[in-house]
């Protein structure tokens, strides 16, 4: 599961770019194999007074926190790789619009996951790729 926690000033974002970044974020994920129910996407609203970057108010930085659970990528090469796709991801969303963007990955164990008291299928078998089909948890 990718959680994605979009931290960004008050304002910065209407329902409709809402929609269109998880959009984007669900679409990268499932162009590699993950269901899309996976992809959790939350938008956390901080008003200027409460969103402080160097100790002063901030009404232009969106600072993002992805938490990766169903995939890892333990090759340094590949970690690159994937940083440089999110950043060109987000860009459209942020530096494009004139915002400043920070974000950073952690990954979770995955045997410390379960959805609706199921164990996610293993990566890349006929389960997970019938739960991607169905977008919906399967018992197996």
């Amino acid at each position: 599961m990718p959680l994605w926690h979009i931290h960004h000033p008050a304002g910065a974002y209407s329902e409709q770019q809402k929609r269109e970044l998880a959009e984007d974020v669900t679409e990268f994920y499932a162009r590699h194999g993950l269901p899309r129910f996976y992809v959790v996407t939350l938008f956390h609203e901080i008003p200027r007074a409460s969103f402080l970057v160097g100790g002063e108010p901030s009404d232009d930085t969106v600072r993002i926190v992805v938490e990766h659970i169903a995939r890892h990528a333990e090759d340094p090469g590949l970690r690159e790789r994937m940083s440089e796709a999110l950043s060109r991801l987000l860009a459209p969303h942020t530096l494009d619009r004139g915002l400043h963007c920070e974000f950073h990955v952690d990954e979770t164990p995955r045997d410390l996951w379960m959805i609706d008291g199921l164990w996610p299928p293993p990566t890349g078998t006929e389960a997970e790729r019938r739960w991607a089909r169905e977008n919906r948890p399967v018992p197996y």
